[in-house]
């Protein structure tokens, strides 16, 4: 089934004011696989490219804001750490964009593929966003160590100090290159997705992303905030004044950045959330035609992956109980889903319509097999319906007949009156719009046993006894009367007036296989 992959992404169900955002952010649901990887690769390159920036200025800042261990004479060794660390920054942010462009080469053909990736190219897409962090984390590590060994033969304390202030700021920059990433590509792997069931693969999930939150948005800025201590008792030419800005500069940061971090984190978990939310409302409504994107590998790829499966599941519970009660008719088959089935039966009282076409071997001889089907189908589909219509089911057919049953397997109140009604408007309707068919009908009421005969590999609920036998009699004699129509004449003395006043009494004969005479009864109208 085709869904569209950015459904159920959480930028329909949030606020009409971050709308725009997220729909520049997926793009529109008819976009092409090529559209969505080019717009992915450039928000992609630039929220990373933007992210290191802002890293590697709010470590530039604290190493200002931080006092250094030597106190006034480290100026000459400031301004050094200055000059290298933006000549790194100058030549590493552009390294790892162009790494992160062949990253995005194969991606992007992935994307754009129309056909299902295998196993090795879904990895890939997947493990995307982990790869990208582990290049910038490659990236800042480089950095930091180069930094920390240029730095200590001059004082271990400032390589300790910028080897932690550098530490900090690559881990929580590239921890958002993380989130980042996986919110902007998450529509190509959804595509991706859509044709295989994810199984656990290690990625990051519920725990793992509020751990993460926790770390960068409370564990961080604290361990600033004890390392800035432990620093000031080392530090003895440490001013009020300094500790006091360096305490407000880590603070101030950290509430940002925490928020936008822990935000992230909760979005990553909330969005599917919502996906399946807005799955299980549809499915509540009766809307079993519903599929919800699959975002990554993790449990709530998983959570989504399994709400797919249970409405497959339910799709095709749907499918069998439709074709069920398509064979069976819906309220055998409502009974025996609910109840179960055992076999024999029970006593009934039912109203029984037969309907047999008049002169069907010579109708098989003289046109050719497929018209004859067109006429059957023609001719059935108005029997079906017309016996609907009156609150009865089609028992069976039986090649040119039909057998219709009111009042089993559940009661039907005033079965027989509907059994009369039935019959004549079958009747008119046949005459009107299968005119190339004649059929006679015969109908009967009474005792009879309704339930499932055969044996336990293969069984089928029908209606056995008197009223059967008499409705079958009645259509054979029916097919020499004006009317086609013969219904045995009690019921009319049972209906109400209503139903009586279209039914004129007759003979009394005795059908053949019986012993108790039958009177007969035609509809007015044949009259």
């Amino acid at each position: 089934m085709e869904t569209d992959a950015t459904e159920g992404t959480g930028a329909r169900t949030r606020g009409s004011l971050l709308g725009p955002f997220w729909r520049l952010i997926d793009g529109r649901p008819g976009d092409s696989r090529a559209l969505v990887a080019r717009r992915a690769r450039l928000l992609v390159t630039v929220s990373t490219g933007l992210a290191n920036l802002g890293g590697a200025l709010v470590v530039l800042l604290f190493t200002i804001v931080v006092p250094d261990p030597e106190g006034e004479g480290s100026g000459r060794l400031r301004t050094f750490n200055f000059v290298l660390f933006s000549a790194y920054v100058i030549a590493a942010v552009p390294v790892g964009l162009l790494l992160g462009e062949r990253f995005f080469r194969r991606v992007r053909r992935l994307a754009e593929r129309h056909g299902a990736p295998d196993k090795h190219e879904r990895s890939l897409l997947l493990y995307g966003p982990l790869r990208l962090m582990g290049l910038h984390l490659t990236l800042w590590g480089i950095g930091t160590v180069g930094w920390v060994l240029i730095n200590l033969p001059f004082s271990w304390l400032v390589a300790v100090k910028l080897g932690l202030t550098s530490l900090l700021g690559g881990l929580t920059t590239c921890t958002i290159v993380y989130l980042l990433t996986e919110r902007l590509l998450r529509r190509s792997v959804t595509t991706a997705l859509a044709t295989g069931t994810p199984r656990r693969s290690g990625l990051p999930g519920v725990v793992a992303r509020s751990v993460l939150a926790w770390g960068l948005g409370t564990a961080v800025p604290i361990l600033g905030l004890i390392v800035l201590a432990v620093g000031s008792f080392l530090i003895n030419r440490v001013t009020l004044r300094d500790f006091a800005l360096a305490v407000l500069a880590l603070g101030g940061t950290s509430l940002v950045v925490g928020l936008g971090v822990t935000y992230g984190a909760a979005r990553a978990i909330a969005d599917p959330v919502e996906s399946v939310r807005l799955g299980l409302a549809r499915i509540e409504r009766g809307d079993l035609d519903v599929e919800v994107p699959v975002y990554d590998a993790s449990e709530i790829g998983l959570l989504q992956a399994g709400f797919n499966h249970m409405a497959a599941g339910l799709r095709e519970h749907a499918r069998l109980q439709d074709l069920f009660g398509r064979q069976v008719g819906e309220d055998v088959a409502k009974v025996a889903l609910e109840g179960g089935i055992d076999l024999g039966g029970e006593l009934r009282e039912v109203a029984v319509v037969f309907v047999d076409i008049i002169g069907s071997t010579r109708l098989a001889a003289d046109r050719p097999p497929t018209e004859v089907v067109k006429l059957l189908n023609d001719f059935f589909a108005v029997v079906v319906e017309t016996i609907g219509e009156h609150g009865g089911w089609i028992n069976k057919f039986e090649g040119d007949a039909a057998l219709a049953v009111f009042g089993a397997p559940l009661p039907l109140p005033d079965s027989s009156v509907r059994a009369l009604a039935a019959a004549r408007a079958l009747a008119a309707r046949l005459r009107a719009e299968v005119p190339a068919l004649s059929a006679a009908v015969g109908v009967s009421a009474g005792e009879a046993v309704a339930g499932h005969i055969g044996a336990e590999e293969r069984y089928e609920y029908t209606v056995i006894g008197d009223p059967v036998n008499e409705a079958a009699r009645l259509t054979d004699l029916a097919k020499n009367t004006e009317g086609r129509v013969l219904a045995a004449g009690r019921l009319v003395e049972e209906a109400g007036p209503e139903e009586s006043a279209h039914w004129l009494l007759g003979d009394e004969v005795v059908l053949r296989g019986r012993t108790e005479p039958t009177v007969l009864a035609v509809p007015r109208e044949a009259r």
